[in-house]
């Protein structure tokens, strides 16, 4: 998992390099849970591009940073997401709390377009 800071829209860009399971979840939610507030980012994106697999583990850690961007002002992005990983957000409902793109580049400026509003 690689995390970056884009500061022009206050986000923090996670990079998931690994099926997104229960023995992943925890520990990437941990390490998005120890490095939000020192970064001062308010929005997240998730690079879903090398994630082939999500179970209902992934669901929870995108449900709990979603409540947390919000508390924030801010939103979650997911960017290249597989369509078996898009068919079990949308399944979910997760979909109506997030926007989904296809790319980190496209989730960046939806954010950034936010923060100019």
């Amino acid at each position: 998992m690689e995390l970056y800071i884009v500061g022009r829209c206050k986000a923090l860009v996670i990079q998931i390099e690994e099926d997104l399971d229960h023995h992943t979840a925890g520990k990437i939610r941990d390490v998005i849970n120890r490095e939000l507030p020192k970064t001062g980012a308010i929005n997240l994106i998730f690079d879903f591009s090398r994630v082939n697999f999500m179970d209902s583990s992934g669901i929870g850690m995108i449900i709990g940073r979603y409540k947390t961007a919000k508390t924030l002002g801010g939103r979650i992005v997911i960017a290249g997401a597989s369509e078996g990983v898009k068919r079990i957000i949308k399944m979910s409902g997760v979909d109506e709390l997030v926007l989904m793109t296809d790319t980190v580049d496209k989730a960046l400026e939806e954010v950034t377009a936010d923060a100019a509003e």
